[in-house]
């Protein structure tokens, strides 16, 4: 059975840093995309970052660029993303996601998530 669990989230000021990690299990974790997605009040669910975990395929909402990055830890089966400089905008739930084809930001695309975890950024 495939799982996903977020955690690292938490309440920041504006101009800060949080890494968020999505540990995993079930999964062929070295050939697999990956996406970290964000649900902001009364928002629509957006992506943020994804990446293949062969390396293959790496993107950046427009949003986020310079500021997040994503990272894999195929030992570990685990998916982070590592966020500086964080502005009140972001203040989001955060989720990941996977698929074991599809590299995009279309939620609807991907089959598995998990349940999120939130982030506050304070003015």
């Amino acid at each position: 059975q495939v799982r996903l669990v977020e955690s690292g989230g938490g309440s920041v000021q504006a101009g800060g840093s949080l890494t968020l990690s999505c540990a995993t299990t079930g999964l062929a974790f070295n050939s697999v995309c990956m996406g970290w997605f964000r649900q902001g009040p009364g928002k629509e669910r957006e992506g943020v970052a994804a990446i293949h975990t062969s390396g293959s395929t790496l993107k950046y909402a427009d949003s986020v660029k310079g500021r997040f990055s994503i990272a894999k830890d195929n030992a570990q089966n685990t998916l982070y993303l590592q966020m500086d400089r964080l502005k009140p905008e972001d203040t989001a739930t955060y989720y990941c996601a996977a698929d074991r084809f599809y590299c995009g930001f279309l939620p609807l695309n991907y089959n598995t998530w998990g349940r999120g975890t939130q982030v506050t950024v304070s003015s």
